[in-house]
């Protein structure tokens, strides 16, 4: 099980960008993806998920700027950040909700993106660079 974060950089205040999670090793057919991101000093949160069934949430803070989706087939997670605020600098990273044992696969969570927690996601990529400044 392998993800990969990448499409970070710098923008200014109203600006978009748009990260991708590359994944391997599984189907995102049966599995959820979510998106956290940890700013300085602060803990990792979570701010988007996307079911195995394509069904999306969203926090507060980027709900109606963020927008999730996926292409099963590439095997592709995105995240297109519009409306960029300084509030949004922090590090990306991508996650599902897969514990890899033994070479077998189990659910961390029966419902990973109902509040997007750390502990519902099992599987990490490497994380990714936002930084919004004028």
């Amino acid at each position: 099980v392998q993800l990969q974060a990448s499409g970070g950089g710098s923008a200014q205040p109203g600006g978009s960008l748009r990260l991708s999670c590359a994944t391997s090793g599984f189907s995102l057919d049966y599995y959820a993806i979510g998106w956290f991101r940890q700013a300085p000093g602060k803990e990792r949160e979570g701010i988007s998920c996307i079911t195995k069934k394509g069904e999306s949430t969203y926090v507060d803070s980027v709900k109606g700027r963020f927008t999730i989706s996926k292409d099963n087939a590439r095997n592709l997670v995105y995240l297109q950040m519009d409306n960029l605020k300084s509030d949004d600098t922090a590090v990306y990273y991508c996650a599902t909700d897969i514990n890899a044992e033994n070479g077998h696969l189990y659910y961390t969570s029966p419902a990973p993106c109902a509040q997007i927690r750390t502990s519902d996601f099992g599987s990490w990529g490497q994380g990714t660079q936002v930084t919004v400044s004028s």
